[in-house]
């Protein structure tokens, strides 16, 4: 049994890092793994895990000679699918934002291949109700879509989740008294298709938030891997870049309250119950020309929408007022898109999966039946 993983652009993460954990800890020896990776990336992968750079001639035959193709996002290197392969296609995210085919104004041909990796699905996940029939147009698969939440997202359910808290705040060097406040922006459009990668800036008042809340609270960075560049911090700025953490369920476990924008993170992260602000500088912008929305976020969001650094700070410094004000929303929204977040989504997708690459499951798909759905 042969099984080829590709997460994001060469990441050792994500659902495909998930699986695979729970596919090697049932020590099938006669199965072999293999990771797509770059050459930045593949020093971040454990020794016992076997890659290969993603583009060159032994990644297609990697994934043309694989029996089980599992993946997070599109494969765009050419390949050609041979019969006998299954492709599960995890995907990364509850969409707020419109996607693939959804999304207006893109550059001429940016989803050619993309639309091509379509083609080879044999099943894709969805983590929840609310977004099965978004991902299908969107993406325009045909084939079955299974209701499953997310296998990266156990974590967070898990007996384990205090010890992986302190550890990763040990990491930090975060003490038990500091409140770790992780920012999550998404990538804009037109920073990264017509200005190079760029991250967008950092609105928030670096210098306000050091003067109020420096003494017992740190900001977490997460930038979305889309974005290429970095940025800079004045000197004794209580920020911590945490965009190269490989795990970010990790990092919702370490922070104590999310600051995002529009990123399919408040989704992942409300499964923890902890508080999500909203720090939407470019709302109108954003919705109206570069993107648009799947739903209206005023009318859904589990946590207020701040449009200055002011309010920002304000409600961070004020955040279990927020919260309790919010409750109700939250449990709402909690509802809507976490109800498969059980800590088994894992065991879920294994037992869709054919029995030879489940290792003992009988459950396996049909390429031709209807589409999944966990019970809910």
């Amino acid at each position: 049994m042969r099984i080829t993983y590709f997460s994001f652009r060469g990441l050792y993460a994500d659902n495909p890092r998930a699986l695979y954990e729970a596919l090697a800890a049932r020590g099938d020896r006669e199965t072999e793994h293999t990771w797509l990776c770059t050459e930045k990336t593949r020093h971040t992968f454990p020794p016992d895990v076997g890659t290969v750079l993603y583009g060159t001639p032994e990644a297609r035959a990697a994934l043309e000679t694989a029996d089980l193709v599992i993946a997070n996002d599109c494969i765009s290197m050419p390949w050609t699918k041979r019969p006998g392969t299954f492709y599960l296609q995890t995907w990364h995210g509850t969409p707020l934002k419109r996607i693939h085919h959804d999304v207006e104004g893109g550059p001429e041909g940016w989803l050619t291949n993309a639309d091509l990796d379509v083609a080879r699905w044999d099943l894709l996940l969805s983590p929840n109700a609310a977004t099965t029939d978004r991902l299908r147009v969107a993406f325009g698969h045909r084939g079955p879509i299974a209701e499953t939440g997310y296998p990266r997202n156990d974590l967070l359910s898990s007996p384990r989740r205090d010890a992986v808290r302190k550890e990763v705040r040990a990491d930090l060097g975060l003490d038990d008294g500091r409140t770790a406040v992780l920012y999550t922006p998404t990538w804009r459009d037109d920073l990264v298709f017509q200005g190079g990668g760029e991250a967008p800036p950092l609105a928030i008042d670096l210098a306000a938030f050091t003067a109020r809340l420096g003494g017992d609270h740190v900001l977490l960075l997460r930038l979305h891997n889309m974005v290429a560049s970095r940025l800079e911090f004045p000197p004794g700025a209580p920020v911590v870049d945490v965009s190269d953490h490989l795990d970010v369920a990790e990092l919702y476990l370490a922070a104590d309250l999310m600051v995002t924008d529009y990123s399919s993170t408040m989704f992942d992260f409300a499964v923890t119950g902890k508080p999500v602000l909203f720090f939407v500088y470019d709302l109108a912008r954003y919705r109206d020309q570069l993107r648009g929305f799947y739903f209206d976020l005023a009318a859904v969001a589990p946590g207020p929408l701040l449009a200055t650094s002011d309010e920002l700070i304000d409600a961070i410094a004020g955040v279990d007022a927020v919260a309790a004000e919010h409750a109700g929303r939250y449990a709402r929204f909690r509802e809507t898109f976490c109800h498969l977040e059980d800590g088994s989504a894992t065991e879920r997708v294994l037992d869709l999966l054919p029995t030879a690459a489940a290792s003992g499951h009988t459950t396996s798909t049909n390429p031709e039946g209807d589409d999944v759905r966990a019970d809910r």
